[in-house]
């Protein structure tokens, strides 16, 4: 486990799935990350690579051979090498392998960047296409924040609010899959209200966001989290059933959809890299 500090923040993180692990503000005392009680879900926020979501029947095909990949893919499974640059800074590496070349055939470089800026964490993810074919990929996030995280307050308490949208279209899952049936939610004063059967059938995915930053607040007291991204064309927002906690859900890449004829070229949201290139997104919490 490798910790990460400043006047404000304190943060822990492991080399499985270089994976947040806990996210600590020394200014409100209070524990924002999810514990991963395995009752509900035992993660707290695992890397979303090298595809987002489910494939038909767990599968794809890539020139013509055919390739089975499980839900979200495999870096949150892999122990990644990990160089500690500074009390507030810590890089996560994952390159191919003999086990991903068998079900994955591109050869890459992911890395997790974590920062503490002032009273922000900041993860960045960082592709290099390491070989000499074009690289295709997905990249995700799923951190998990605790809701109840103050004394005193129950989930219904809690709302999302929106810096843009004023309403939401979501795409609904069959099976994991997205669905071609939408269903429009109106938010009052951009704020979507926490309630556990929002999620009873799976996650709500985005294709049309407009908004860049999400706060997690609640009816109660001022605490609460600001979730900052930048150019992510899909986002999930997911608890499991009846959980204590809420997912805030960037991606790049989304599950196949029910139609999909699972070529890897022609899925939804798969990231072109040319040899040679590098791409790279972030994400952002900032709590309070």
């Amino acid at each position: 486990m490798i910790t990460l500090e400043n006047d404000y923040i304190k943060v822990s993180l492991a080399a499985k799935g270089a994976e947040l692990q806990g996210l600590f503000s020394k200014e409100t005392k209070l524990e924002y990350l999810w514990n991963a009680n395995p009752k509900y879900w035992a993660k707290h926020s695992p890397v979303l690579f090298p595809i987002v979501g489910s494939l038909k029947n767990n599968s794809f095909t890539y020139q013509g051979k055919n390739y089975e990949l499980p839900r979200h893919g495999f870096a949150r499974d892999h122990v990644f090498n990990f160089e500690k640059i500074t009390e507030t800074e810590a890089v996560f590496t994952l390159i191919q392998n003999k086990d991903t070349l068998k079900v994955y055939p591109f050869y890459f470089e992911l890395k997790l960047r974590y920062q503490l800026i002032d009273r922000k964490l900041n993860l960045t993810y960082e592709v290099k296409n390491t070989g000499t074919a074009e690289l295709l990929f997905s990249v995700g996030a799923h951190p998990a924040f605790a809701v109840p995280n103050t004394p005193n307050t129950v989930y219904e308490d809690y709302y999302l609010a929106f810096n843009s949208d004023e309403k939401l279209t979501f795409w609904k899952l069959e099976d994991g899959l997205v669905a071609d049936e939408t269903q429009l939610i109106e938010l009052g004063g951009h704020r979507l209200n926490l309630k556990h059967n929002l999620f009873y059938n799976d996650a709500l995915v985005f294709k049309t966001l407009q908004s860049n930053c999400i706060s997690l607040l609640n009816t109660k007291n001022d605490y609460g989290l600001h979730f900052h991204f930048e150019e992510f064309p899909f986002f999930g927002i997911w608890a499991a059933t009846d959980a204590p906690f809420v997912c805030l859900e960037p991606w790049c890449g989304v599950a196949d959809g029910v139609n999909h004829d699972q070529e890897l070229t022609r899925k939804e949201g798969i990231v072109k890299l040319d040899a040679g290139e590098n791409w790279s997104r972030f994400w952002e919490v900032e709590c309070f």
